[in-house]
């Protein structure tokens, strides 16, 4: 157990307007890794934001201002006891470059996925006090969310002391 101290955002990193289910995000994060998985024990993310604004809870959260060990998830590698990691669906560009062998990022938000995630943002930051809104991209070498967290945060009103 230990105390929520950040609150951060993600993305599935799949091209936009592809629908991503929970049962689609469980199979990438827990299947053996010889089936294509990451064999984690646990899922990566606590909420999902679908392309309709629909939030599904992948995790069972408490509410509390503690991270308790059935809560863990695994968004980003040394802030996952501390961290309540909400993922959208999207993240990548809807096509290719010409030459290019990845989808490049792209911020594919809908607009019922940017007021599902202020709402739930606001939300989380409203409960839980201590907490820092920051994204995936603030503590890795990644493009995920595909987004600045601070600038989208500063122009919906959150306060700059409760950002990263």
């Amino acid at each position: 157990m230990a105390a929520l101290k950040y609150i951060m955002l993600h993305c599935t990193a799949t091209p936009e307007g592809r629908e991503v289910s929970s049962a689609d995000i469980r199979r990438w994060h827990t299947a053996p890794v010889k089936e294509g998985g990451r064999g984690w024990k646990q899922v990566g993310y606590t909420h999902l934001i679908h392309l309709d604004g629909k939030v599904e809870e992948l995790v069972s959260n408490n509410g509390n201002d503690v991270v308790d060990p059935w809560e863990v998830t695994n968004g980003a590698a040394g802030y996952n006891n501390v961290t309540l990691h909400i993922v959208y669906a999207g993240g990548l560009a809807k096509n290719r470059p010409a030459g290019m062998t990845q989808f490049p990022p792209k911020d594919t938000r809908t607009k019922e996925q940017l007021k599902a995630m202020e709402t739930l943002v606001i939300e989380l930051l409203t409960k839980h006090r201590k907490a820092i809104l920051l994204g995936h991209n603030d503590v890795a070498n990644k493009a995920c969310p595909s987004f600045k967290v601070r600038d989208w945060a500063l122009s919906i009103g959150i306060d700059k002391t409760r950002l990263f």
